[in-house]
């Protein structure tokens, strides 16, 4: 996940939807606020990610705004057969922003002792009976 240089103070993704030739089309937008208080625009969010990855974006958005448990959601992510494993995938970054957002218990066993003790903190499934994390 990437940070916010320190000069933005707030940010958010903007939907704006607009009649071109009769036809409905809608735009995902950045705008934030700098130090200064100036109000910036990023056109075109949506056209900067590989259609594949948006199109999953899309996915788990309507997921989550109907109201499926995080940690399904956490599953369901993980489940999905891209074609790249290693740490940086957006699947992985993915479910680590979700993470963030579960507290307390989850299912699953602990992959150095077998426990079922797992808590999610800081967005890292942890062992509570050995310490291991996900996330190192």
């Amino acid at each position: 996940m990437a940070e916010l240089p320190g000069y933005v103070r707030t940010c958010e993704v903007v939907k704006k939807i607009f009649m071109v030739d009769g036809e409905r089309l809608k735009r995902y937008d950045v705008e934030y606020i700098d130090s200064e208080g100036n109000k910036h625009i990023i056109e075109g969010l949506n056209k900067t990610f590989k259609s594949e990855y948006w199109n999953y974006a899309k996915l788990i958005s309507g997921i989550l705004r109907h109201g499926m448990p995080l940690t399904k959601v956490v599953e369901l992510v993980d489940s999905l057969s891209l074609n790249s494993n290693h740490l940086n995938t957006w699947k992985n970054g993915v479910i680590r922003v979700i993470k963030k957002y579960i507290h307390g218990k989850m299912g699953g066993a602990c992959n150095m002792c077998g426990g079922d003790n797992l808590e999610s903190k800081e967005g890292c499934l942890t062992c509570m009976d050995c310490g291991s994390s996900a996330c190192g």
